[in-house]
């Protein structure tokens, strides 16, 4: 049987109605300078000269190229390991400047030990959810990827899912992850044609529209109520310690 109930009193005592940032369609319109193709990042997580990681996101990468993204891949040898240099190292710049710079990124990593990489976590712990006023990560869509060296699994994007959300990012719903990726390269380290490559491109396809959707909105899409409110005490408490 069916428990039909009247909806409670959109009564609302403890919120400040006037903080209250309700979508309009004037609201919802893309802003800014909107005439350079979407702008992605691309993170992988292994060192290897034969990095299956690098390879994957290489392949990926010419995917978002046809479709006419501009790309940048960051190259993770001589990241100094998170908080053992100071952050105006020339590698901690780079990576700083090109999260700044991206409006989309992809995260590839290997599994080892059923998780992530140092490496991998090495480069996302030196991206900081705060500089100042500005915010690297938050708002950017996001694409994960693994490679497994036996049969598949899901732990690696399961986790960079959860670091992409705790970065604030828009993580799409479609994901990779390719079993026994030695067999998948030839030797030139392209990607042979298979099932596996067909999803790489469902999950560029994917991220580089969620792209398009959403640059010129994140700034709105990203803005909350509890933060004005935040705001708004501070800015009372300061007219108060005036008078």
């Amino acid at each position: 049987m069916t428990d039909n109930r009247t909806a409670p009193d959109a009564d609302l005592p403890n919120i400040d109605p006037a903080l209250l940032d309700l979508p309009t369609m004037d609201k919802l319109a893309p802003v800014g300078d909107l005439d350079h193709p979407p702008r992605i990042l691309m993170l992988y997580g292994s060192l290897r000269e034969r990095s299956f990681s690098r390879l994957l996101t290489e392949e990926a990468a010419r995917i978002l190229v046809h479709f006419g993204a501009d790309v940048k891949i960051f190259n993770p040898m001589e990241l100094p390991m998170a908080g053992s240099v100071a952050e105006d190292h020339p590698k901690v710049v780079e990576l700083r400047e090109l999260c700044l710079w991206s409006e989309g990124q992809v995260w590839c990593s290997p599994e080892r030990h059923g998780t992530v990489t140092a490496v991998m976590k090495n480069q996302i712990d030196w991206i900081p959810l705060e500089m100042g006023a500005i915010r690297p990560s938050q708002g950017r869509t996001l694409a994960v990827m693994q490679v497994c060296g036996g049969s598949q699994s899901f732990n690696v994007v399961n986790t960079l899912r959860l670091l992409g959300r705790w970065m604030r990012m828009f993580t799409i719903p479609n994901q990779s992850s390719v079993p026994m990726a030695y067999k998948e390269f030839d030797e030139d380290g392209r990607m042979r044609p298979s099932a596996y490559y067909e999803r790489v491109v469902d999950v560029m396809e994917e991220l580089f529209k969620m792209t398009l959707l959403l640059r010129g909105r994140t700034d709105y899409l990203t803005d909350r109520y509890s933060e004005r409110n935040e705001r708004s005490m501070k800015a009372i408490d300061h007219a108060i310690k005036r008078i």
